[in-house]
C-alpha cells in the first residue's frame, strides 16, 4: 500500500474533528501554527489546553479561545446544509493541496468526491471579460475535461463562471473566499446548484457564515492554484486577482500557462506579461495537456500532514528561558527573516526557538511569510 493510500484509510474521530475546529478557529491561529502546536503538544486537545498559557508567555493578558459550544454549533450548521468538514489526510481532502505550504488543516466541502481528482487545472481571469475571453474559457475546460481533468475556479463573474459552466458534466470544484454558506456574487446561485448536482463541489477554508472581506479573496486563490496541477490565465489585467493565483501557482511549483490577447486590451496586460516572464503560452488545451504530460505518471512525495494517529501521545511544550525569548525578539524585525537563519544566529535547538516564535504569533506579534519566513509585528504590545 503506498503512502497516499494508507492516508486514504484513515479519519479524524468525532472528538478529535471537534478539538481541530475549535483549535483552527481560536485566536491568532493560521495553518502554520495549528501544525506547529501538533507537532508540539502530539494532538489538538492538548493543545487548547496549552493556548492561554502560551500566548500569555508571549505578551497577551486575555486570549479568545474557541468554545465548545461555538464548534459544536459550526458542525450542526455543516449538517443542516448538507456539507462536512474534511481533514487533511481524509479521503477527500484535494490531493495536491497537502503538499502547499500551509495547507488548510479543515475545509467545509459541500458536494461529490471530485475533490480526489488528482488531475485538476484551474482556470482564472477577469471579472469584466470579452465574449471572446468567455469563449476561449469554455473552451479550455471543456477540452481539459473530457481528458478527465476536473476544473477548480473561484465561481466569480466572467472566466471563473465561463469555466466551470463548460465543465459541469466533467466535474468542477468552486473555491470560497467566504463561509461555504455566503455565496459570491449571489447571482451564481443557479450556476453553484448546477455544479452540486451533477457532482462537483463547493470547497472554502473559512468559517460557516464568513462574508468576505477584500483579504479573503488572495487566500482563496492559493487554494484554488494549491488543488491543481497547473493554472490557465484568461485576460487578466495588470493588479487582478488573476495575477495574484499565478503568483502562488508559482510559489507552489505549479505550472502557470497563459492566454496571450491584444496588446491594446487592458484585460491582457497581465496575461501578456506573464508570458514575458516565462509562464507557458497556451493557445488550446492541447498546450496544456503537453505541458502537464509529464506529471501524470509522476509519483506525489509521501504525504507529510499532521493527521494525528490514534491514541496518539500528548506532550506538554518545552518552556525556553526569558534570555532566549529576549535573544530572539531582538533579532526579529519587521523585515522577514529565514526561521533557519534565526535559529543559526541565536544559537539554540530548533524546538526552543520555535515555541517561542508560537508564544509571540498567539500573542499576535508576529507574522508569517511565504518561504519559511517571519517578522516582528512592532506596533502591537
Amino acid at each position: 500500500m503506498s503512502g497516499a493510500e494508507v492516508y486514504k484509510t484513515r479519519s479524524l474521530t468525532e472528538t478529535q474533528r471537534l478539538a481541530w475546529l475549535r483549535l483552527i478557529r481560536s485566536e491568532n491561529i493560521g495553518p502554520a501554527t495549528f501544525r506547529d502546536l501538533l507537532n508540539h503538544t502530539g494532538s489538538a486537545e492538548r493543545a487548547l489546553e496549552f493556548l492561554p498559557e502560551l500566548s500569555r508567555r508571549g505578551g497577551k493578558k486575555r486570549y479568545r479561545l474557541c468554545s465548545q459550544e461555538d464548534a459544536l454549533a459550526e458542525l450542526e450548521a455543516h449538517d443542516r446544509f448538507g456539507a462536512r468538514l474534511v481533514a487533511i489526510g481524509e479521503a477527500d481532502y484535494p490531493t495536491h493541496l497537502r503538499h502547499i505550504d500551509g495547507p488548510p488543516p479543515l475545509l467545509s466541502v459541500k458536494g461529490g468526491q471530485v475533490t480526489t481528482n488528482s488531475r485538476m487545472v484551474a482556470i482564472v481571469g477577469a471579472r469584466n471579460a470579452s465574449m471572446s475571453g468567455r469563449k476561449l474559457a469554455s473552451a479550455f475546460a471543456r477540452d481539459l475535461g473530457r481528458q478527465g481533468f476536473a476544473i477548480a475556479s473561484g465561481l466569480a463573474r466572467g472566466i471563473d463562471a465561463a469555466a466551470h459552466d463548460a465543465s459541469i458534466n466533467t466535474g468542477t470544484v468552486a473555491v470560497f473566499a467566504g463561509g461555504l454558506n455566503i455565496l459570491y456574487p449571489p447571482e451564481h446561485n443557479r450556476l453553484l446548484g448546477a455544479i452540486l448536482e451533477a457532482g462537483g463541489a463547493a470547497i472554502s477554508e473559512m468559517p460557516f457564515g464568513w462574508k468576505p472581506r477584500g483579504r479573503d479573496f488572495p487566500r482563496r486563490n492559493r487554494l484554488i492554484s494549491g488543488v491543481s496541477l497547473g493554472v490557465v490565465v484568461i485576460e487578466a489585467a495588470k493588479a487582478s486577482g488573476s495575477l495574484h493565483t499565478a503568483r502562488y501557482a508559482l510559489e507552489q511549483n505549479r505550472d502557470i500557462y497563459a492566454v496571450p490577447g491584444s496588446p491594446l486590451d487592458p484585460r491582457s496586460e497581465g496575461a501578456n506579461g506573464l508570458i514575458r516572464q516565462g509562464a507557458i503560452l497556451a493557445r488550446s488545451a492541447e498546450d496544456v495537456l503537453e505541458g502537464l504530460a509529464a506529471q501524470m505518471n509522476a509519483e506525489l512525495p509521501l504525504f507529510n500532514g499532521v493527521l494525528e494517529p490514534p491514541g496518539a501521545q500528548s506532550v506538554s511544550p518545552a518552556e525556553p528561558d526569558d534570555f532566549l525569548r529576549t535573544r530572539i525578539i531582538e533579532a526579529v524585525g519587521p523585515a522577514p527573516v529565514e526561521l533557519d537563519e534565526l535559529i543559526r544566529f541565536v544559537g539554540s535547538d530548533a524546538r526552543s526557538v520555535n515555541v517561542v516564535l508560537l508564544e509571540l504569533e498567539l500573542a499576535g506579534r508576529l507574522d508569517r511569510h511565504a518561504g519559511q519566513k517571519i517578522s516582528l509585528v512592532m506596533d502591537r504590545n
